[in-house]
């Protein structure tokens, strides 16, 4: 029903920027909240931001200022851009898809396979 493909990913001096997107492929789908959910290791799954249908946005305290979450319905894409990047931000970023599965009328969450944001000093 629903696949999520990840990208933006890679390694970047701190200060420096990446730029995550997610793709979600849906049938019989109908999209509400997208996010963006971070592991670095040893740590559990952190929110990072997440957008809703109507483009209302919320995000971690941690990254104020310095992310910036986006969406494309059209293209059910939701983009992470990330700037003055920190050693701290380095984790597994995950992508989340939540949205109500068509012919059942039921809610469904959907996570991505993840993807190495590493920042270096």
């Amino acid at each position: 029903q629903v696949q999520l493909v990840e990208s933006g990913g890679g390694l970047v001096q701190a200060g420096g920027s990446l730029r995550l997107s997610c793709a979600a492929s849906t049938s019989m789908f109908s999209i509400n909240v997208m996010g963006w959910y971070r592991q670095a290791p040893g740590k559990q799954r952190d929110l990072v931001a997440t957008i809703s249908s109507g483009s209302s946005t919320n995000y971690a305290d941690s990254v104020k200022g310095r992310f910036t979450i986006s969406r494309d319905n059209a293209k059910n894409t939701v983009y992470l851009q990330m700037n003055s990047l920190k050693p701290e931000d380095t984790a597994v970023y995950y992508c989340n898809v939540g949205g109500v599965v068509l012919t059942t009328a039921k809610y469904l969450e959907v996570w991505g396979q993840g993807t190495l944001v590493t920042v270096y000093s």
